[in-house]
């Protein structure tokens, strides 16, 4: 499905060469100052061009087609929509033929019946963040004072970000990375037991977001190696504040008023220039592929703003939720 939400509703749509792409936002309560103005310093945060990042440039300009009236939310759905523009489809005539190894192309030509569109992985492109950013906008204006940060702390296995993408660069091939996002002022009792965790909801949006391949939660994985009266975190006031905060904010699917803090791993961009051996799957011969096309040595430096914009989303949503059972 490309829908999520119960109260806070999205819906993405669009391919990476078709003439459009962009977000239906249901749920949005009414009175909500929105302009267009206030999408363009995250969609700065997405946007290509910088050291490390495909060379495609999209003015990725949004234009609000409904759900604004004079400035402010209505109540009805919000429609976003994103033009494209700098687009080479033919740097993508051969996917039929030889599916690039590490993306969609085989899985879509299966699911979709040879039907669905595989310039620049159509779909299931990463352009089709753009309406997630989008829909981040409006969420962070419903969430506040919650405030949700997100930063590229590893990339390329090394904290010197930089460095890594200057390496990458060298070798010619792909990088991924690992990102921490923070969500600070957060209140008592978002999120339920279960299956609408806060932990269920962000990495249900987390893994629709192309690339991420991991998530944890506070101290995470490395919980594991802990033991019980270490990981324990104290708590030090009335009011929920613990003395550490290894559970990231969490307690029982529910936020507990200290930061929510999760990290997520990002796999490097399947497409790399390195020469790869793999199956032309019409003649059933094993082929060297050199990818063509624009793409991101590190994909993982335009997904922080991204990380951002999902958790919103899903603070939202359970934020919408809270105020309903009231």
């Amino acid at each position: 499905m490309n829908s999520y939400g119960r109260i806070f509703r999205i819906t993405v749509f669009g391919e990476s060469h078709g003439p459009q792409t962009g977000i239906n936002v249901d749920g949005c309560p009414p009175g909500i100052a929105i302009t267009e103005d206030d999408f363009c310093s995250d969609l700065a945060r997405r946007k290509s061009g910088k050291a490390g990042t495909t060379t495609r440039i999209e003015s990725d300009m949004p234009k609000i087609v409904s759900g604004i009236y004079r400035g402010k939310a209505t109540g009805s759905p919000i429609t976003i929509v994103f033009e494209n523009r700098d687009m080479k489809p033919g740097d993508y005539a051969n996917v039929d033929e030889i599916p690039r190894p590490g993306h969609a192309d085989f899985v879509a030509m299966k699911k979709y019946h040879g039907f669905a569109d595989s310039r620049g992985g159509g779909h299931f492109s990463g352009r089709i963040t753009l309406g997630l950013v989008a829909a981040g906008v409006i969420a962070k204006k419903i969430i506040h004072p919650i405030d949700v940060r997100a930063e590229l702390i590893e990339a390329g296995g090394k904290e010197e970000v930089e460095d890594a993408v200057r390496e990458a660069k060298k070798l010619n091939d792909s990088i991924g990375g690992i990102i921490e996002c923070v969500a600070a002022n957060m209140p008592v009792g978002l999120g339920e037991p279960f299956f609408d965790s806060i932990e269920s909801v962000i990495s249900h949006l987390a893994f629709s977001v192309p690339a991420i391949k991991g998530i944890e939660f506070g101290s995470g994985f490395g919980a594991a190696k802990m033991k019980g009266s270490e990981h324990n975190d104290p708590i030090i006031s009335i009011e929920g504040k613990t003395g550490t905060n290894h559970a990231g904010g969490v307690n029982g699917g529910i936020s507990n008023g200290n930061e929510l803090v999760f990290r997520v791993a990002v796999k490097p961009a399947s497409s790399t220039s390195q020469k790869q051996h793999t199956m032309n799957i019409r003649t059933g011969e094993m082929v060297d592929l050199e990818v063509k096309g624009r793409h991101d040595l590190c994909i993982a430096l335009r997904v922080p703003v991204i990380i951002e914009a999902i958790t919103s989303i899903g603070l939202a949503d359970l934020f919408l939720q809270n105020l309903k059972a009231i």
